[in-house]
């Protein structure tokens, strides 16, 4: 269990991470917004409003919605998050990042490590895509991949059988068999399950993990 340091250094990263992704977004232009990120079947906007989703809505409402959604929190999730990239404006949904920095929300499962990740991963799924180079610090991101644990790979649909992970800017390493070269923050998104552009990537396993 961490110390109470760990957890007041983790909220901080937490409230940093939100503060400069807010600033990061406001920079974007409309046709930014409106591009596909790499969450498959959703656009900046949607990314987004998904972030701030857990500030704005109190569990009653939450619970209500993963009723009407026969208890698929992914309907749920995808619904609320069109729906609220249609109601609000780009500079809105860049703001409920700056507003909530210190909001206590944390997932399900991962308490506030995960939060973190939320964060993190979600803007590398902007930035990524995008093709911008906003770098993890280097504090943040060490904190995500050392937290790396292959028991939430089933909710992420990630598939590492016969593959290891190989940070190329720091000393970190994940899993067994062929490497897989990258940046720490691009192999945190093959963690996270995601697909990345070509060219990020390196090694003979590399097709399993870029988009087609």
């Amino acid at each position: 269990m961490g110390t109470a340091a760990d957890t007041a250094a983790t909220a901080a990263a937490i409230a940093a991470e939100r503060r400069e992704l807010a600033d990061f977004f406001e920079t974007l232009t409309p046709l930014q917004w409106a591009a596909p990120s790499l969450c498959a079947g959703w656009r900046v906007r949607e990314v987004v409003a998904h972030m701030s989703m857990g500030f704005r809505y109190p569990t009653a409402r939450i619970l209500a919605e993963l009723l009407k959604a026969r208890g698929s929190l992914h309907r749920t999730t995808d619904r609320l998050a069109r729906k609220d990239a249609a109601a609000h404006s780009d500079a809105e949904l860049a703001a409920f990042l700056r507003i909530h920095a210190h909001h206590p929300w944390k997932p399900p499962v991962g308490g506030l490590v995960a939060a973190l990740g939320h964060d993190v991963v979600h803007g590398l799924d902007v930035t990524v895509a995008l093709g911008l180079d906003r770098t993890v610090p280097e504090d943040r991101l060490r904190t995500l991949l050392d937290a790396v644990d292959p028991r939430a790979f089933r909710v992420f649909g990630t598939d590492l059988t016969g593959v290891r992970l190989c940070a190329d800017d720091l000393d970190w390493s994940f899993g067994t068999g062929a490497p897989l070269y990258g940046r720490g923050q691009d192999l945190l998104l093959v963690a996270y399950g995601r697909r990345l552009p070509a060219g990020r990537l390196r090694g003979d396993e590399v097709h399993r993990f870029v988009t087609a």
